[in-house]
């Protein structure tokens, strides 16, 4: 129970941190004029890796666009994250899209496309 409380907290923290380092320090056009945002972060048992997941409205071409930038810029990400937090070893990062926000608009979509159906019939 203390391990998961703590990986909540280190999560917390780290999501944070990463959040900012995004908007102030990664001189990213790409990222900046997009809005990018990270949705959750996810760590390892042991603390040694992480998967932090954004989310942004821009479309597919782009998207995919902002995760290499993010991939290629992790090392940086780290390092920034070391000066920032006090941690005997800073996670590896792997940037991940967050698909929760699609998958939920698509839900939306198809329950908007039964409404119309049923409205329609009557």
């Amino acid at each position: 129970m203390n391990n998961n409380r703590r990986i909540e907290k280190v999560s917390s923290l780290l999501k944070k941190e990463v959040s900012l380092i995004l908007i102030n320090d990664l001189n990213d056009n790409l990222i900046l004029e997009n809005f990018v945002s990270v949705t959750k972060i996810e760590l390892s048992g042991d603390l040694q890796h992480s998967k932090v997941f954004i989310s942004t409205s821009a479309e597919e071409k782009i998207k995919k666009l902002i995760l290499e930038n993010l991939n290629s810029s992790k090392n940086k990400i780290r390092f920034l994250l070391s000066q920032r937090v006090q941690m005997r070893r800073i996670p590896d990062i792997a940037f991940k899209i967050d698909r929760v926000l699609d998958q939920g608009l698509a839900v939306l979509k198809v329950l908007d496309e039964l409404r119309e159906k049923n409205g329609n019939s009557k």
